[in-house]
C-alpha cells in the first residue's frame, strides 16, 4: 500500500468512538523466539477497559471473540481477548493477550514483524466497550515515523493509549507511569525548566543523579536510568504542559501547534535518550572521552558514527591498525535502521549496534551478521531473542571489556 494509504487509514480512525493502542511487536508476541503466547500481549488494565466482560475472578481465563482487521495487510481474523487469571486459582499467570491469530501467516505473528510499531485501534459502542479493532503493522521506517508524528514516539517495551480527538484534550498526558522516586513535584522541578524545557543531555544527567547506581552492572545501570530518565521526563513534561492544556484553545491552531511541541519534543528526548546514557555509562566505567572513544565523531565527511573506540585520532591515523578501531552505533530499535551504519566509519567494516528491540527473527538476525553487523543487547532484552540467536548477542558490559582491551594491546 501506498504511503497515502497510511495517513488516510490513521484519518479514518481518528474519532471519538476510537481508542488507539500503540506498540512494538516483541519477540514474545510474535513467533520470532518460539514463544507458545501465540498472540501479541496487550497491557491488562486496557484490554479489561475495552472488553469489561473478562474482567473476572470467578472463572478461568475469561474471554470474549470480537472482528479484527488486519488493514496493512488485507487480513481478517475473528480473534480472542483473554484474560489469563491464574494468579487467582492457585497459578502466577496475570496477563492479558489477543490469540486465534492462525499462525504466523498473520503480519501480526510473522517474526519479521518483530520490531514493527504497530497500532490497534479499536472502535467503542456508548458504553465505551470495544465493538471491534482495526490494525495497522508499519513494514518500514517511513511508515513508523508516519504513526510517530501523531502519536509521539513509542520505545520497545512501552506502550501509548491514544484518544485521537480534541474532546480528549490531546490525550497527550493519559497513562503517566506509575511513580517512583524519579517522578518530580513542581516544587522539585528547577524554576529555569519551566521556563526553558532542558535538553535531553540534562534530563539524562538528573536521572543519573537520582539513580547513582554505581554497584550494578553497566547493563542494569542503563535499563534502571532510561526507566527513571522516562518518569522524570513525563513528571516534567506535566508540569509544564498541562496547566495549558487545563486552560483550554481558543483556535484549532493553537491546539496543533501546542500538540506538536510536545510530539516533537518527545521524539527528540526519544532520538538523544539512549547515546547519551551509553556515554555516560562509558565515563563511569573509566573511560576517557577522546582517549578511549570519542562521542558522534566525524569519521568521514557527512558521516557520523555515535561512538569510535579508542578515539578518532586513532581513527585518523592511517598507521593504527584498523584491527583496532571500533564503532558502535545505538539505535533503540533496528528492524530497519540497522542498515543506516553500514556506511558509518570506512575503516571499520565490523560494527557494533547497541539496540533496545526485543528480539529480531532469526532471518533478520541472519542478514545483519552478514553485513558485519554485531548486536550489542542488554543482558535483561536477551531472553526476548531466538534461542539460537541469544548465544551470539553481546551485552554492554562484555562490549565494555573488549573496548578495555583495545587501550592494553
Amino acid at each position: 500500500m501506498a504511503i497515502a494509504e497510511l495517513s488516510d487509514w490513521l484519518d479514518d480512525y481518528t474519532s471519538p468512538d476510537v481508542v488507539w493502542y500503540v506498540k512494538r511487536l516483541s519477540g514474545n508476541d510474535t513467533l520470532a523466539n518460539g514463544s507458545h503466547q501465540a498472540g501479541p500481549y496487550i497491557a491488562r488494565e486496557f484490554l479489561v477497559r475495552m472488553f469489561p466482560v473478562i474482567n473476572r475472578s470467578d472463572i478461568k481465563n475469561p474471554d470474549v471473540w470480537f472482528d479484527l482487521y488486519i488493514d496493512s495487510n488485507s487480513d481478517y481474523r475473528k480473534v480472542r481477548a483473554v484474560y489469563y487469571n491464574n494468579v487467582q486459582f492457585e497459578g502466577t499467570r496475570n496477563e492479558t493477550r489477543l490469540t486465534n491469530f492462525g499462525g504466523q501467516s498473520s503480519a501480526l505473528l510473522d517474526p519479521d514483524s518483530t520490531g514493527a510499531l504497530t497500532v490497534f485501534a479499536f472502535r467503542i459502542d456508548e458504553t465505551g466497550a470495544a465493538r471491534d479493532c482495526h490494525v495497522w503493522v508499519c513494514r518500514h521506517e517511513t511508515e513508523e515515523d508516519i504513526v510517530e508524528d501523531r502519536v509521539g514516539s513509542v520505545d520497545p517495551g512501552k506502550f501509548l493509549v491514544w484518544s485521537p480527538h480534541a474532546t480528549a484534550k490531546l490525550s497527550l498526558l493519559d497513562t503517566p507511569p506509575a511513580r517512583t522516586s524519579c517522578w518530580l513535584d513542581p516544587a522539585d522541578i528547577p524554576p529555569a525548566w519551566f521556563t526553558d524545557f532542558p535538553a535531553a543531555a540534562e534530563v539524562v544527567r538528573k536521572s543519573v543523579e537520582l539513580r547513582t547506581l554505581t554497584t550494578l552492572s553497566p547493563d542494569q545501570r542503563l535499563m534502571k536510568r532510561r526507566e527513571c530518565e522516562f518518569e522524570l521526563f513525563r513528571s516534567l513534561e506535566q508540569a509544564v504542559e498541562l496547566p495549558h492544556i487545563q486552560a483550554g484553545f481558543t483556535t484549532v491552531d493553537d491546539f496543533v501547534s501546542r500538540a506538536q511541541t510536545i510530539l516533537q519534543r518527545r521524539k527528540k528526548r526519544a532520538g538523544q535518550s539512549l547515546e547519551l546514557h551509553t556515554r555516560e555509562i562509558f565515563i563511569e566505567e573509566r573511560l576517557v572521552e577522546n582517549v578511549n572513544f570519542s562521542y558522534q565523531p566525524v569519521s568521514e565527511d557527512g558521516k557520523k558514527p555515535d561512538f569510535v573506540f579508542p578515539s578518532l585520532a586513532a581513527y585518523k591515523d592511517p598507521g593504527f591498525p584498523a584491527s583496532g578501531l571500533r564503532m558502535l552505533a545505538v539505535k533503540t530499535t533496528c528492524k530497519d535502521r540497522w542498515r543506516q551504519i553500514l556506511n558509518e566509519a570506512d575503516r571499520i567494516p565490523n560494527k557494533h549496534l547497541l539496540t533496545l528491540q526485543e528480539g529480531v527473527s532469526k532471518s533478520q538476525f541472519q542478514e545483519m551478521t552478514n553485513a558485519g553487523v554485531q548486536l550489542v543487547v542488554p543482558e535483561q532484552r536477551v531472553e526476548s531473542f531466538p534461542a539460537a540467536v541469544q548465544p551470539h548477542l553481546q551485552t554492554l558490559e562484555s562490549f565494555i571489556g573488549d573496548v578495555r582491551l583495545l587501550s592494553i594491546s
